[in-house]
């Protein structure tokens, strides 16, 4: 980031808007079109063939937000994931059973089946993404009651349903489902430098979802992170390059599963995976389906040393009365692990590329102040500027300077050129 020693106005503080950069702008403290992220998505158009970019500021954004199907190209930038956060208190628990203690039963205060709550009938996660085409970086998705109750019932962060979604540095927080992604075999998701959080299948659906240098946070002993479904997808669930960590709880016992199969014939591979963490010896458990693939590849403890990976499970028991049982590879080779890329899983026959909307481009030079305007050197690529006192946001621009005004104070500026998808620079 380019930081230059300025005076700044301070009423340029509230002046900040989208000046032809972002599409819309969303603040808690007045300085934006919109005070609520569903606002700015509601007044979207729909039927998009090209992004819409909705930039939010710092803050803490407290309720559920929904993109219908009809807004395909949102894309949701935040300020960075340890600051700007999207979330609500909530489960998708039944009424409790008669004899049931309070301990047992306070999640129907949160429950979107409870009338008397104030999340009656909310849809079942925080943040539901219908629409294709949706992508977002430097928000953090948080299911508090997940993350405060830390135990079930379900209570999702994130349903993302959508073909061609993407997520970029960001965070998914909560306990049992945090994160459903897509049913449908054919759809694809995109995955980077994103944080995951939980305890019981919290990375769960269907979908050829790649997902890179991720970290995956164990919050409990025991904790199973995939849940997959899929029936016929080529590719299903593939983890490369990403780390597997924990609490103390998850750190104290060889507990932690890989995953189990929830539907059909799933898939997960895991492949360079360091894991920070213990992990059973098995690798994997039953949950009532023969995944298709449940394997490992290179996957490495914390020291960087092979982990053992000879006692994985293989076999697996179906459901019903007389349940069948079927088998499935434990490891893949090199060459299998080498398909399971990018370039093959991604672009599609579309070309779908959306490490082109997660380049960050270079930080502004030329960086100074003449009394009360700020100037700098133009970036390739760039379709406008963040000028950022610490981590409030003084000025979006399409130009190179900004005008602060009368000066009454002194402040180091930040300045971030933003690229055509949305997506904050160095």
């Amino acid at each position: 980031m380019a930081a230059v020693a300025a005076l700044i106005n301070t009423a340029t503080l509230a002046a900040a808007s989208a000046n032809g950069v972002f599409n819309a702008v969303v603040a808690t403290d007045g300085t934006g079109q919109y005070a609520t992220i569903q606002q700015a998505i509601d007044d979207a158009p729909a039927g998009r063939t090209s992004p819409w970019l909705i930039f939010v500021k710092a803050g803490s954004y407290e309720g559920s937000m929904k993109i219908p199907a009809n807004k395909p190209f949102i894309h949701l930038i935040g300020q960075g994931k340890e600051l700007t956060t999207i979330h609500r208190s909530l489960n998708v628990g039944g009424r409790p059973e008669d004899g049931k203690t309070a301990g047992e039963t306070a999640y129907w205060a949160s429950s979107v089946r409870n009338p008397q709550a104030s999340v009656y009938k909310a849809e079942g996660s925080v943040v539901t993404v219908e629409a294709s085409d949706f992508y977002t970086t430097g928000i953090s998705y948080v299911n508090d009651y997940g993350v405060e109750a830390q135990k079930g019932p379900q209570a999702l962060a994130m349903k993302s349903r959508g073909d061609r979604a993407a997520f970029f540095d960001c965070a998914f927080r909560s306990f049992q489902d945090t994160w459903m992604t897509t049913q449908e075999d054919a759809y694809r998701h995109y995955v980077k430098d994103c944080y995951i959080e939980g305890a019981v299948d919290y990375f769960y659906g269907g979908g050829n979802v790649l997902l890179e240098n991720c970290t995956l946070y164990n919050v409990r002993r025991g904790s199973v992170i995939v849940a997959p479904s899929h029936d016929k997808a080529p590719w299903g669930y593939v983890f490369r390059n990403c780390t597997v960590d924990g609490n103390a709880e998850a750190r104290r016992d060889a507990k932690t599963k890989l995953g189990r199969p929830w539907h059909n014939s799933p898939k997960a591979v895991f492949i360079h995976t360091t894991m920070n963490i213990p992990i059973a010896p098995e690798g994997w458990t039953d949950m009532g389906a023969i995944p298709a693939l449940f394997a490992e590849y290179d996957s490495r403890d914390a020291q960087g040393n092979p982990v053992d990976l000879s006692r994985r499970k293989s076999t697996y028991k179906g459901r019903g009365d007389n349940p069948p049982t079927g088998s499935c590879p434990t490891t893949v080779t090199k060459a299998e692990a080498d398909r399971m890329t990018y370039d093959n899983i991604i672009p599609g026959k579309d070309n779908w590329n959306p490490k082109a909307m997660m380049e960050r481009l270079p930080e502004p030079e030329g960086a100074k102040a003449d009394g009360g305007t700020i100037t700098w050197q133009p970036v390739d690529g760039a379709i406008g500027y963040l000028v950022m006192s610490g981590d409030r946001v003084i000025g979006i621009t399409a130009d190179t300077k900004l005008q602060t005004g009368k000066t009454d104070g002194a402040a180091n500026l930040r300045i971030r050129a933003v690229n055509k998808y949305g997506t904050p620079g160095k």
